[in-house]
């Protein structure tokens, strides 16, 4: 008995040891699952647009389907941010400094004027530009190779004679060329230079008319009237945002704009050779993906697009004055059949 009393107390002090270890306690000190380890990681991607029209919205619209097919889905592992400058630069480096601040995975900028405000927030975070004409005159890259530091992106930019021919072919005994531009956007700045240097030679005059806001594109048209055989328009935003108020001014001057923006063409263009900005966002799209998986920015050269459409409209071509040859019109890949309001 005496043995007993002094064994007693030990098997009440193990009983309470085993207590004091309850399954439930014992779950919540395991590690946690392997499923939970393993959860997608979801990578955040701001875009930034300088402006929304047909043609950037197609950029955008380019990467986010590119970005899907590349296995980064919203929703699932991919959230995207976007916001508009509205045309408006100061909007546009305000929109740089909060995406900075909020530390994205790749910031995208879609024109000229919304990547140079991004590049100028930053230079850690990378930036893909899409829609730039010349990232190396917009002193985005050094060059057009791979450029070393936290930016890269896609090119928009034309070859200009193809575009020359075009508008001989619109208006076969062309003297004069009208260029409606923003001179805030180094974009539309190079495309004049380059037009006028290589027009010179062949004696074929270039009238520039400035237009600051898009308020001011219909004047500026309609002033070219008696000075111009054609407007060329290449993708200044202003200009392009304000397409349909220039179609009903070249309407009334009569005279036809020739457009390097496919889009143009259903807004009043009668006719345009030009990239597909759908396809510019789809390699954006490839760009920003590799970056996701690793790659720096700055090890990937500066692309370029290669296929050019044209894409006509004979009936904004008549209600600007003219008619547009039969073999032009069976040479497009495209053929808007109903004429712009």
């Amino acid at each position: 008995m005496k043995i007993l009393r002094k064994l007693l107390p030990v098997s009440l002090i193990a009983a309470g040891l085993l207590t004091a270890c309850s399954p439930s306690e014992q779950s919540s000190q395991t590690p946690a699952p392997a499923a939970d380890m393993n959860a997608a990681v979801v990578k955040k991607v701001a875009i930034t647009s300088f402006v929304e029209h047909p043609a950037l919205d197609l950029v955008r619209k380019g990467v986010i389907e590119e970005l899907a097919e590349q296995g980064f889905k919203e929703g699932e592992n991919l959230k995207v941010n976007f916001q508009s400058a509205q045309s408006n630069s100061g909007t546009a480096a305000q929109i740089a400094k909060q995406f900075v601040g909020s530390n994205p995975d790749v910031i995208i900028a879609i024109a000229t004027p919304s990547a140079q405000a991004v590049a100028a927030s930053t230079d850690s975070i990378p930036l893909v530009f899409a829609a730039v004409t010349d990232p190396v005159a917009a002193k985005l890259v050094p060059s057009w190779e791979a450029s070393g530091t936290n930016v890269t992106g896609v090119s928009d930019l034309l070859p200009l004679e193809p575009q020359i021919d075009l508008m001989k072919k619109v208006v076969p005994n062309l003297k004069s060329v009208g260029y409606v531009y923003s001179p805030g956007e180094v974009n539309s700045t190079i495309v004049l230079e380059q037009l006028t240097e290589l027009l010179k030679p062949q004696n074929i005059k270039v009238e520039a008319v400035p237009a600051q806001h898009t308020t001011d594109i219909p004047q500026a048209t309609k002033s070219l009237k008696g000075k111009a055989d054609l407007i060329y328009t290449s993708l200044d935003n202003n200009v392009v945002s304000a397409y349909e108020s220039m179609y009903q001014a070249a309407k009334e001057a009569q005279i036809p704009l020739v457009a390097s923006d496919t889009d143009s063409v259903p807004r009043g263009a009668v006719a345009a050779l030009g990239v597909n900005y759908y396809d510019v966002g789809r390699e954006t799209g490839k760009v920003t993906a590799e970056i996701l998986n690793g790659t720096k920015p700055g090890d990937i050269k500066t692309r370029t697009m290669e296929k050019l459409d044209l894409h006509v409209s004979p009936n904004n071509a008549k209600a600007q004055g003219i008619e547009l040859s039969a073999e032009l019109v069976q040479s497009a890949q495209k053929v808007v059949e109903d004429a712009a309001k």
